[in-house]
């Protein structure tokens, strides 16, 4: 078939819609005839039919490539394209367009049209805006289309009007859509993201030329001026959002419209607001006025229009008014000034954002002289430029130095001199680019002016006349800084020569001339100084009265006046008018504000005091700027911190007291205003250096001083006393009482210290102090009393004083009755007393003329008195009812103190209901103090429980931080038996205040209540050792639970250092309570337990007669036991203590008081344990008294009571044997095996018996007690003591008993001690015997370790026993400072150290100690063994004070050869050292190979009397005196500072009594026996000895009997020989030495 037939073909299959064959037959032509046109229109018709658009698109443009002229390929390309919608909206346009271009050249208008129509319909139904646009181009000029349709097309302005306003629509999505996609960011702000989108979506935007084209094609004015103003915002928000580096061609497009359309006077008020903004001029001369008046006129109710019609009516507008003529229909009213100010407010509110409007109001106010305002809105001004500025992209830098000036220039003068400094940098930055800038040069004047450096202002001033010589407000400024520079004359003419132009009818010049009129009065008062000058009238004086008529409101002739009424007139009324007018109009007249001040302050007007101080500081002239020669002003801060310390605000008053001394620091007033702040404020360490400061400045400083310095000594004296020193507080309130004698503050305050002094040594423990203290208020309160004795702090001081003794029982015998009665009774009447005595039964005639009496119910029991001095309290502040409220609270505590120490019940409950009272008396005068509802709740914790909780509930609702309320609660608690909650409040009171000691006190007692003593002991410990020494049930608690502990834990009292603790708080409880009988029996039992029985027994001899007492008064069954206890308790001491006849008569009357079980007042319990104490005391004590059928008889008794009890039985056993007998030691046998068999596991039993057997050699028994001691060596439970007795008794058996292996008994014992350590390894004693058997060193080195490790804590002869077994010199000396009265450390040491020399005792003398001998000891140690002790009673080796004799301090040191092992020793001694060894050598011939006498004591030469008035020193001052004096009296005139110093140290290391001991020791001794002596002798005198003079030497050098004896004298050395030469003094003794 042909091309042509198929091409038929195909259109046939077309027409008949079988696409299929039109394609085959279109695709056959084309196979032939790839370019032929029709079979690729027909192919591409057949695809489209079929659905196949992409391979129909193909055929449709290869169609059109062939003929681009024929629009049916074009046409089916558009239909194909349409049919797929919004898919193909691009696609479809370019095929459209194309298709019209060929209808175009076609001269075909309609198919042309109708297709671009039909485009345009698509694209605005299926197309995106931006396609649309892209649409809508073609029907704009300059399209290929446009021309060939012009006139069948819109017109171009409604096309591009749609352009932007889909252009429009579509910036706003994007905008919108960036800004919340981008706010988001971190670090993003919105402001920040709204400018960055429109930067970038502006910069790509084409709308600003759509608005041009609209403008240039449009013929409706309406329509223009809209996109005008359009375009201007457009481009006027562009340049806004532009960074500032591409602002500049941007604003000129911006001002180029701005102009343009005020040239045209389009009314568009940003276009007119910009034009004016942007006018940066130097001068607003240089402003347009038409334009001004116009805008006014265009834009009436703007802001910035209000602004301009009030300037341009002002006298600062350089724009004359314009003419009005009649016919004028509006005539506009002159403005008045107030009208104008008005509209000036009205305009700048309206044209917040304007610099122009800022500009113009801020330069009115300066006009004004409202500085204030000025200065506030030229800075709001510059900030509003500052933002328009970098908005516009200018620097505006005119405008900026003109807001610069007017803010400068304002400052110069506001708040003047204190915004100097930065007037004066504005105006300097000005004039470094504008010279003679005239108002920068007057500012910088009148700066200079101010700050007083007249010659600079004098050449700015001069300056600035020159550029405008005719301006006379320069000229007199000039003039005023010439006068003011002492160039009165010339300052005076000038003025007068300006005067005559200044008319007084003139409003504007009336102020310049009430100045110059000022400033000439004021060159005449200086040029004539002279009285009779200053006081002519007719002279300044009328100057400064016309200045004031030309002008009533000028500040400083007032000043000038004042000064004149005062200082010449003498007329101080029409003085103070003046000041307080000049004051009144300007607070820059300082001087003034002073003399105003002072007049407020002599009348006692503190507010306006501090009104006038305040307001001078506000000024800034109290503190001039750097730089500035005007003096700086310190009144007013010193002003103004008095009046704020009369307000109580005293961290205010400090910062202005410091301040003023910054300015003046030789202001002595000033100081002592801030010394009272910082007592006031409590701050009392800066205070007591700030008054001490006033008081002695110190060198080169001299304070001003107006007044007397009492005050401030008065004041130092209380800063003291706030301190805590109390004594260089009574010194100074004394010596001021010397200077003022009747000063009743001064009076007052050393009464109160007194009392705090008292209170403090209450706190402290120096009872006895603090009763002399109260004693010293009660005579103080008399002198206080003769002049003001209804005074609230006086008896408040009485009744505290009194108080004190109800703590310090001890002190009653110094407790001044009849003062005190004398006080309370002299000039008053009964009734004051009579407050609540119908219900305590206290007033007046209750007081008696006798004395103290501990007893409650006797009238002068210091409670009593103090009841009476609160009432009298209550009586005297009848005006205050705050301080009534402290006094009903203080008879209160004291009615609360009564009814706890009343012994009856009926009085007791009178007290009480009597402080219950008291209470709800104070709490209705002040019901929100939480201490009172405290003391509520104490007093009705018995009566009233429920009351007692709201009590405590309230007083922790006013104050939850009282830890003091949390513990009564506790107890309140507590007494419910309400643990749990007991509990809660106690740890709520630790928590607040973990110092609190009742809080702990609390806890201990519910851990007893519970059962856990052990958590008691440490509660009870710990609050006595936090707590201060009034509170007297921390150390009843602890000491009680003390001694539960001692006797529940018997290896306790082996630890003597735990003992001191409860010793020294049972000692304080008895200064405090002395008739307190049940602790000071427990004190006794804890004496007892040290192993002090001297003084046990002392107190229980006393505990006895007050017992007894008790009895024979109450006949009470407890009385009698306890009368029996203490009778026991006597006994058992009195039998350590050695008294064995004593203790055998109070142990049988024990005995006797108690042999009625049923009314011996002790439980079973009880009774069996004293008489089974008694029995073994008598019983002990008949065996030391040789009574042994006595003694047997006893522990036989105290057997069959005790029930055969094992202890028992080993006592007797002991005793038994003792005795020696054969039938004794028969009985003893037998109760022991009986014990034995009765109690098998009973350790004293068997390892008695196993002695015993070891002692008879009965090796059946002895192996026996083996295998039982085997068998108890692994109980558990066992004491250490048991346990060392059970390993000590094995090894020693393990040598006795054969061994059933054939071991020797030296190997057998070995394995002993070592199958011991394999028992138990931590066990020191084993390890100790292993040693001792093996002789090993490393044994003994465990026995160490294992001992320091133990737990609990071996006793320090245990520890220094196992120090002591090493074998080394440090160990040893380790065991001596355990346990320096143990002899092992002793034997070690000298074991360790022992020289191959004899050894050499070394005896210090009086008020000395074995450091004596340091300087000798290096030459003696090289060949001898030395040994130094501390002689008992002095140094280290501490005794109680008790008698002493040289002769048995002699023989300690035998005592300490003989545990040393030392059986010759040379003895050395010095001063009553050198008595002692003479004493020695003749007692004990055979124990001392040589004597050394060091400067010795001869009794023969001692004076009594020398060494009594040294006991009298020592116990009444100490040491001190004794320690100041000895060391250069007793040395030689060569002796150095450090020799003085170390015999100093010596000697303030003694015990006052001890060393009373030692003297009357000396006092009491007599000669040795000198000539029974035959040792060799070597006597060493000194040569300056006043002490041990020469002759005293000689005399015993006469008289030994020795034939070797020697007698040297050393060359300038005193009585301390070894300190002041003890190289030489060495020296001598090992020469002597190596002759014996």
């Amino acid at each position: 078939m042909s091309a042509k037939a198929a091409l038929k073909a195909a259109k046939s299959a077309l027409d008949s819609e079988d696409y299929g064959e039109a394609i085959n037959q279109a695709q056959k032509v084309l196979a032939s005839d790839g370019k032929n046109y029709f079979a690729k229109l027909f192919l591409g018709r057949a695809y489209e039919k079929q659905d196949k658009l992409d391979d129909a698109a193909r055929s449709y443009h290869s169609a059109a490539q062939l003929k681009p002229d024929d629009s049916q390929a074009w046409l089916g390309l558009c239909s194909l394209y349409e049919a797929q919608g919004s898919h193909k909206v691009d696609e479809y346009r370019s095929a459209a367009v194309s298709a019209a271009e060929v209808f175009a050249k076609a001269d075909d208008k309609h198919r042309c049209q109708t297709t671009v129509d039909r485009l345009v319909g698509f694209s605005k139904q299926h197309g995106t805006k931006t396609q649309h646009k892209r649409t809508l181009e073609l029907l704009l000029p300059g399209s290929p289309l446009y021309d060939f349709l012009e006139g069948r097309i819109p017109h171009p302005a409604n096309t591009y009007i749609r352009l932007a306003e889909i252009t429009e629509d579509e910036e706003a999505q994007v905008i919108k859509h960036e800004i919340s996609a981008r706010r988001t960011r971190i670090g993003s702000t919105l402001g920040q993201v709204t400018a960055d989108v429109k930067r970038e979506v502006f910069g790509q935007s084409d709308i600003e030329h759509l608005y041009q084209e609209i403008i240039d094609w449009s013929t409706d004015d309406e329509v223009r001026r809209q996109y005008e103003e359009k375009l201007f915002d457009r481009a006027y928000e562009t340049l806004v959002n532009l960074p500032l580096d591409q602002k500049s061609s941007k604003l000129d497009q911006v001002l180029s419209l701005a102009e343009g359309m005020v040239i045209i006077h389009h009314p568009l008020q940003l276009a007119w607001d910009l034009v004016l903004e942007s006018r940066d001029l130097d001068d607003l001369r240089g402003l347009d006025a038409n334009i001004l008046r116009e805008y006014i006129t265009y834009f009436p109710e703007a802001g910035l229009a209000k602004t301009l019609k009030a300037w341009l009516t002002s006298e600062l507008s350089p724009f004359p008014l314009p003419p009005q003529s009649e016919d004028d229909q509006d005539v506009q009213p002159r403005l008045s000034p107030e009208d104008r100010l008005l509209l000036f407010t009205e305009g700048l509110a309206g044209a917040d954002k304007s610099p122009f409007a800022y500009r113009l109001v801020s330069d009115y106010y300066l006009h004004l002289e409202e500085h204030e305002s000025a200065v506030n809105t030229a800075r709001k001004g510059l900030s509003v430029l500052s933002t328009e500025a970098a908005q516009l992209g200018m620097s505006m830098q005119n405008t900026r130095d003109a807001m610069n000036s007017v803010l400068a220039t304002a400052l110069v003068h506001y708040q003047a001199p204190r915004n100097h400094a930065e007037a004066r940098r504005l105006f300097e930055h000005i004039l470094q680019r504008k010279q003679t800038w005239t108002p920068a040069l007057i500012g910088l004047g009148l700066i200079f002016e101010e700050n007083e450096q007249y010659n600079d202002a004098i050449a700015f001033l001069s300056r600035a006349f020159d550029n405008d010589p005719h301006n006379v407000q320069v000229g007199t400024e000039l003039a005023w800084c010439r006068a003011l520079n002492s160039d009165y004359e010339r300052a005076q003419q000038e003025l007068e020569e300006y005067l005559p132009n200044m008319k007084a009818e003139d409003p504007r010049s009336r102020d310049l001339r009430a100045q110059v009129l000022y400033r000439i009065g004021y060159c005449m008062w200086q040029c004539d100084s002279s009285k009779a000058a200053r006081k002519d009238r007719g002279g300044a004086y009328s100057k400064f009265l016309l200045a004031i008529k030309t002008n009533v409101n000028f500040a400083p002739a007032y000043t000038s006046l004042g000064t004149y009424y005062a200082d010449y007139a003498k007329d101080k009324k029409r003085a103070r008018q003046c000041f307080q007018k000049a004051f009144e109009l300007s607070p820059a007249e300082t001087d003034a504000a002073e003399r105003l001040a002072r007049f407020f302050a002599d009348q006692g007007d503190w507010d306006i005091v501090e009104v006038i101080a305040q307001r001078v500081i506000d000024t800034g002239r109290a503190r001039p700027p750097p730089g500035s020669k005007r003096k700086a002003l310190g009144w007013p801060y010193s002003a103004l911190g008095v009046v704020l310390m009369n307000k109580q605000e005293y961290q205010r008053a400090i910062t202005a007291f410091l301040s003023a001394l910054r300015i003046s620091p030789d202001e002595y007033q000033s100081y002592v205003g801030l010394g009272e702040s910082y007592h006031n404020s409590g701050r009392y360490n800066s205070a007591l250096r700030t008054f001490n400061h006033a008081l002695e400045p110190g060198e080169g400083v001299q304070m001003r001083v107006t007044e007397e310095k009492w005050f401030a000594r008065y004041m130092l004296a209380n800063v003291h006393r706030e301190l805590g020193e109390y004594d260089e507080a009574i010194t100074g309130l004394e010596s001021v009482l010397e200077e003022r004698p009747g000063e009743f503050g001064v009076l007052l305050s050393l009464l109160q210290t007194f009392v705090e002094r008292a209170w403090r040594h209450v706190e402290t423990g120096l009872f006895g102090q603090a009763a002399q203290s109260a004693c010293r208020a009660v005579t103080a309160a008399a002198t206080v009393a003769s002049q003001r004795p209804n005074a609230f702090n006086l008896w408040k001081a009485v009744g505290d004083a009194c108080m004190v003794f109800l703590y310090v029982q001890s002190g009653l015998e110094q407790y001044p009755s009849e003062e005190l009665r004398q006080l309370l009774t002299k000039d008053v009447e009964a009734s004051i007393y009579s407050q609540l005595s119908d219900v305590d039964g206290v007033n007046l005639d209750t007081v008696q003329v006798d004395g103290p009496h501990p007893d409650q119910e006797h009238p002068n029991n210091p409670l009593t008195t103090a009841i009476l001095a609160y009432k009298r309290a209550i009586h005297s502040c009848s005006h205050d009812i705050h301080a009534q409220a402290v006094a009903w609270y203080n008879l209160g505590w004291a009615e609360q103190h009564a009814y706890i120490s009343s012994d009856s019940l009926k009085s007791g409950k009178r007290y009480l209901k009597a402080a219950v009272r008291c209470f709800k008396r104070a709490i209705e005068l002040e019901a929100g103090n939480a201490e009172f509802w405290n003391a509520l709740g104490v007093v009705t914790t018995t009566l009233n429980p429920t009351v007692s909780q709201h009590a405590f509930v309230r007083s922790l609702h006013l104050n939850e931080l009282n830890a003091k309320v949390w513990a009564n609660l506790g107890v309140l608690y507590l007494l419910q038996n309400d643990h749990e909650l007991a509990h809660q409040a106690f740890g709520r009171a630790q928590s607040t205040d973990p110092d609190y000691a009742h809080a702990w006190v609390g806890e201990g007692l519910i851990a007893l209540l519970v059962g856990n003593e052990k958590e008691a002991l440490s509660h009870f410990t710990h609050a006595f050792e936090i707590s201060d020494s009034t509170s007297t049930i921390a150390k009843r608690q602890y000491a009680l639970s003390s001694f539960d502990h001692l006797v529940a834990t018997p290896s306790a009292s082996n630890d003597l250092t735990a003992l001191i603790q409860p010793i020294f708080a049972l000692e304080q409880l008895q200064r405090q309570r002395p008739h307190d009988l049940p602790f000071q029996h427990l004190a006794a039992l804890f004496l007892e337990r040290v192993g002090n029985h001297a003084a046990a027994s002392e107190a229980l001899t006393s505990l006895c007669a007050a017992a007894e007492a008790e009895y024979e008064a109450s006949e009470s069954l407890a009385a009698l036991g306890r009368f029996a206890h203490a009778k026991s308790d006597l006994a058992r001491n009195q039998l350590a203590a050695g008294s064995f006849e004593a203790a055998v008569e109070n142990a049988e009357t024990a005995l006797d008081l108690n042999s009625d079980a049923d009314h011996s007042g002790l439980d079973t319990g009880a009774r069996t344990n004293l008489r089974l104490s008694a029995h073994l005391t008598a019983g002990l004590a008949l065996y030391h008294l040789q009574r042994s059928g006595d003694a047997i008889g006893m522990f036989k008794t105290a057997l069959t009571e005790s029930n055969n009890d094992a202890e028992v039985v080993c006592s007797l056993v002991k005793v038994l044997w003792a005795h020696g007998g054969e039938d004794e030691k028969a009985v003893a046998r037998e109760q022991l095996f009986e014990s034995v068999e009765k109690n098998p596991e009973h350790v004293g039993s068997v390892t008695l018996l196993g002695a015993i057997a070891a002692l008879d050699d009965d090796r059946d028994t002895a192996t026996a007690v083996k295998d039982d001691l085997l068998s108890l060596r692994t109980k558990d439970g066992l004491g250490i003591g048991e346990q060392d007795a059970i390993e000590i008794l094995i090894s020693s058996l393990a040598a006795l008993v054969p061994s059933t292996n054939g071991m020797t008994a030296d190997a057998a014992e070995l394995a002993e001690a070592q199958a011991a350590i394999m028992l138990k390894p931590d066990h020191a004693q084993a390890w100790s015997e292993l040693a001792e058997i093996s002789g090993e060193t490393h044994p003994a080195e465990m026995a160490l370790r294992t001992a320091e490790s133990s737990v609990p804590p071996l006793v320090p002869e245990e520890l220094a026993k196992a120090s002591a077994g090493v074998g080394t010199a440090g160990d040893a000396q380790k065991a001596v400072a355990l346990a320096p009265w143990a002899g092992c450390g002793w034997v070690g040491l000298a074991e360790a150290l022992t020289p191959n020399g004899l050894p050499i005792i070394l005896i210090h003398g009086l008020g000395s100690s074995q450091n004596y001998y340091l300087s000798v000891l290096p030459t003696l140690q090289s060949s001898h063994r030395c040994i130094a002790l501390d002689t008992y009673g002095a140094a280290r080796s501490q005794s109680n004070g008790e008698p002493l004799s040289l002769q048995g301090l002699s023989e300690d040191v035998i005592g300490l050869m003989d545990v040393l092992g030392i059986e010759k020793a040379v003895v050395a001694g010095h001063s009553m050292g050198g008595t002692m060894v003479c004493m020695l050598a003749a007692a004990h011939p055979d124990r001392v190979k040589g004597v050394v006498c060091i400067g010795p004591m001869c009794p023969k030469f001692v004076k009594p009397e020398f060494f009594t008035t040294r006991i009298e020193t020592v116990m009444k001052d100490g040491m001190e005196p004794l320690a100041n004096t000895i060391p250069t009296s007793a040395t030689s005139k060569t002796s150095t500072a450090l020799q003085r110093s170390l015999i100093r140290e010596l000697i303030m290391n003694q015990n006052p009594a001890s060393y009373a001991s030692h003297c009357q020791a000396i006092v009491d001794a007599k000669d040795p026996d000198y000539q029974s002596i035959k040792t060799p002798v070597l006597i060493l005198a000194g040569e300056e000895d006043k002490s041990a003079p020469l002759e005293g030497c000689q005399f015993i050098h006469h008289h030994l009997g020795s034939e070797r004896k020697e007698l040297k004298v050393l060359d300038g050395v005193g009585h301390w020989h070894c300190v002041e030469d003890g190289e030489r003094v060495g020296r001598e003794i090992v020469e002597f030495c190596s002759g014996l």
